[in-house]
């Protein structure tokens, strides 16, 4: 009777398991396809776009660039002279070293010729480090500021930065990101087009391992050499600029990345900055905006942009990626905890109804679910509660299925963007799905539960170091004048 009865409860748990996949492959396919409609929307706006106009008109809002940096000394200059050499008509750009241990101050100081400024640091947002010193670029001290600071994580240099600021808009990036010449134009265009809803936008992230940049900028696109980043850049195009893209159309968006995002000043200094004791900080912002703007019953919009985009590093050693993928999912969790009131929630909209729900069914709890069918779905055909053809329907939905929704999600960036032109890095990347199922996802969901698990057991979060290993870069180390020419 009771081999009999865990018999029962191994099938219904592994039949389960099966919807569970079936759901979970599917939401990503219905995000994708919303995607591929958005682009085709987006490519026949292009050529109507005014892009020109908006870099002519004196009405453009102008944009601090925001950039908190941490031991960045492998690729900092490639970043920060993209970053001063946009297209755009008024921005500064704010670098905030928090405590760098490595050469990154001492670079920057040598190719942007910086002097020391007696500048006061305003408290509009909290901080808690102590700023040790502020300098400007000598040839056009509006154009680049470097702040110098003790170590205090991402959060806190970026409230520093968001204080000093100048202007109504802020754009956070990474300091290992390139920007595109015209992406600050793309992701401050929304503003201009509905400056009374629009208060936060998204831009694209993709990985610039692998690809030249000169001058700061990337001038030859390839796939990375590694196979570990080639199966992030399959990653990024799925959840990044497909998820993204789809979850804007549908009006859920709840994640902006760090690493490429512009938002309304006034309000991120409403909501009291970046969150310190979230690893999340991001996108707690994000979520903490929609819910101060729900509970105030406006009218706003968080949209997210397909192109241009920034280029950023990925890891490339599993250890930096255990620690990248360990952070997000904490982030996750500490975010859903903290917001957890808005979860199915009617007064949030849908955002409590339906985005955070997902994440916390479709993201959060996605690790759980793949590790549990590792060990549930050998031990019910051990245990004769499933057959050989259930096994067999199981892998052709978790992995088949799943596979199918990454070569969607390429065949789509191909059609749209094009962004690889070369024959050899699409198949490469089609190999890179295909090797993704075998092992990396395994390995991805150890980490994110240990990730979780950090969330719940309250232990102390921080920013860490990833090791860089820099762009390939023909860029010379003689000094930039900044903001003279774009």
């Amino acid at each position: 009777m009771t081999e009999e009865l865990i018999r029962e409860v191994l099938r219904y748990t592994d039949v389960a398991i099966l919807a569970y996949f079936v759901a979970l492959n599917s939401s990503y396919l219905v995000l994708i396809v919303m995607a591929g409609l958005e682009f085709g929307k987006h490519l026949r706006r292009v050529p109507f776009a005014g892009a020109d106009d908006m870099f002519r008109s004196p009405l453009t809002l102008p944009v601090s660039v925001i950039v908190p940096a941490y031991n960045e000394g492998a690729g900092i200059v490639a970043a920060v002279t993209a970053m001063t050499s946009l297209r755009y008509p008024r921005y500064e750009v704010v670098v905030v070293d928090d405590g760098s241990s490595d050469d990154t101050f001492e670079l920057l100081r040598e190719q942007f010729d910086l002097v020391e400024v007696p500048r006061v640091v305003p408290a509009e947002i909290p901080y808690q480090s102590q700023v040790l010193s502020v300098h400007v670029a000598r040839a056009n001290p509006e154009t680049l500021t470097v702040v110098r600071k003790t170590n205090g994580g991402k959060a806190d240099a970026l409230n520093v930065g968001i204080n000093l600021a100048r202007h109504p808009l802020i754009c956070m990036v990474d300091a290992d990101s390139v920007l595109d010449p015209d992406a600050l134009l793309s992701v401050a265009k929304p503003f201009g087009d509905d400056p009374l809803r629009v208060v936060a936008c998204g831009g694209v992230v993709r990985i610039a391992n692998g690809c030249k940049v000169v001058g700061g900028r990337v001038v030859d696109v390839r796939m990375p050499k590694q196979w570990l980043v080639r199966i992030q850049v399959v990653e990024y195009l799925r959840a990044f600029l497909m998820g993204r893209t789809g979850w804007s159309r549908l009006g859920g968006l709840v994640v902006i990345s760090g690493a490429f995002g512009v938002f309304r000043r006034d309000l991120v200094v409403q909501v009291g900055g970046m969150d310190p004791a979230t690893i999340g900080e991001d996108a707690e912002l994000v979520v903490r905006l929609h819910r101060h703007l729900r509970e105030r019953k406006q009218d706003y919009r968080v949209i997210f942009v397909a192109e241009p985009v920034s280029w950023s590093e990925a890891p490339s050693s599993r250890k930096v990626l255990r620690r990248q993928r360990r952070r997000w999912h904490r982030g996750i969790a500490e975010i859903l905890g903290k917001h957890r009131r808005m979860i199915l929630n009617p007064r949030y909209g849908r955002i409590g109804l339906v985005a955070l729900p997902y994440y916390v069914v479709f993201e959060l709890l996605a690790p759980f679910i793949e590790l549990g069918a590792l060990v549930l779905l050998p031990l019910g055909r051990w245990a004769g509660a499933v057959d050989t053809a259930f096994l067999w329907r199981f892998i052709l939905v978790a992995y088949g299925y799943g596979l199918l929704v990454s070569l969607i999600s390429l065949f789509i960036e191909e059609v749209s963007f094009h962004r690889y032109p070369r024959w050899g890095d699409l198949v490469r990347g089609v190999a890179a799905a295909v090797i993704e199922n075998f092992g990396y996802r395994q390995m991805l969901a150890v980490w994110q539960v240990a990730g979780a698990f950090g969330a719940l057991h309250g232990r102390k979060a921080e920013w860490g170091t990833m090791h860089r290993e820099g762009f390939d870069t023909a860029e010379s180390r003689e000094p930039v004048s900044v903001g003279v020419d774009r």
